[in-house]
């Protein structure tokens, strides 16, 4: 062979080389492209799968019993699909179980429950998402805690709106918004700051809603309205929800529940619930109440999904009176 066929020759296997290397290139691109998208894929699906198993973990059962340490779903007053049901606030209850069926009017002698109806105010706002105690303040104590509103927009009861307004003007702790609330100050700057009447706004609130009904009674000297019980099955439900709460029969309370057993207890109207019971039971219902009142009086992460700061600061005001010290 001559010397230019043999150059030909070389040059003609060095480009097959070229090629055959090539396509090697291409095929090894290609199988990895090929197992990076089955490693995406294989990822993509375990997280999928992590994802899915998260979701059942987190769904709850379709007739849900509300236990310790588990969050009510709603608020009684945020869900339109019960407002067929009749609602009544922390205020409404707590006068309802108070007022004597036949007569129509609170005991003379309370002098606790017109202070206690101030608190329920304040806890009646934050379950609605209306107030809370300000964040820039964390690491002071609950009690030190000034209240901050969260949502200005209407609740529809007037007692509440009126209360709502007052609290955008000040910042003020929750002892001291009670005690304002009240009346119990000796700053004539907010003596405007007195709710008046409470309890007769609430007693016709109930009136309104068909539980009560309006009468008059000669006292000796003077007429008064009273507002006997005209639907007895809406107390009757009410006393036996409380019983059941502290005779631990039933599914747990939710924070609602809590709230108004213990705020009863302060008022001095829990004896109405327990009179039908025998006394070892309203013995154990007394320390059920008191247990509660005294745990849900402290915020912590145990009861967190139970309670707010608000009810826990106003709680722990509770455990202050005298008289239940």
């Amino acid at each position: 062979m001559s010397s230019k066929k043999k150059k030909k020759f070389t040059k003609g296997k060095k480009k097959k080389k070229k090629k055959k290397k090539k396509k090697k290139k291409k095929k090894n691109l290609k199988q990895k492209g090929k197992k990076k998208k089955k490693k995406k894929i294989k990822k993509s699906e375990e997280k999928k799968k992590k994802m899915s198993q998260l979701v059942q973990r987190k769904k709850k059962p379709e007739n849900p019993q509300v236990q310790d340490g588990d969050e009510p779903d709603h608020d009684l007053f945020d869900t339109p699909e019960e407002d067929n049901k009749m609602k009544l606030t922390l205020l409404e209850e707590v006068v309802l179980l108070g007022l004597k069926d036949q007569q129509g009017y609170l005991s003379w002698w309370n002098d606790n429950i017109s202070y206690v109806l101030r608190g329920c105010i304040l806890m009646e706002l934050s379950f609605r998402g209306k107030i809370e105690l300000a964040q820039d303040m964390k690491r002071r104590p609950l009690t030190e805690r000034f209240v901050d509103v969260t949502d200005k927009t209407p609740t529809g009861d007037i007692l509440l709106d009126e209360a709502l307004k007052l609290i955008v003007t000040d910042r003020q702790t929750v002892s001291s918004w009670i005690d304002l609330l009240s009346g119990e100050t000796w700053n004539f700057m907010k003596m405007g700051y007195q709710l008046k009447q409470v309890r007769e706004r609430i007693q016709k609130g109930l009136v309104d809603k068909g539980v009560l009904r309006t009468e008059k009674q000669n006292f000796l000297l003077f007429d008064m309205a009273t507002h006997p019980v005209s639907n007895l099955t809406v107390k009757d439900e009410l006393m036996k929800k409380v019983v059941d709460v502290l005779l631990r029969r039933g599914p747990n309370p939710d924070r609602r529940m809590i709230a108004m057993a213990c705020s009863a207890y302060a008022a001095n109207v829990l004896d109405n619930a327990l009179a039908s019971l025998a006394h070892s039971q309203r013995e154990s219902a007394f320390n059920r109440v008191d247990d509660l009142l005294n745990e849900y009086s402290k915020f912590t992460e145990k009861n967190s999904k139970l309670n707010t700061e608000v009810m826990a600061t106003v709680l722990y005001v509770f455990t202050k009176m005298d008289s239940l010290i």
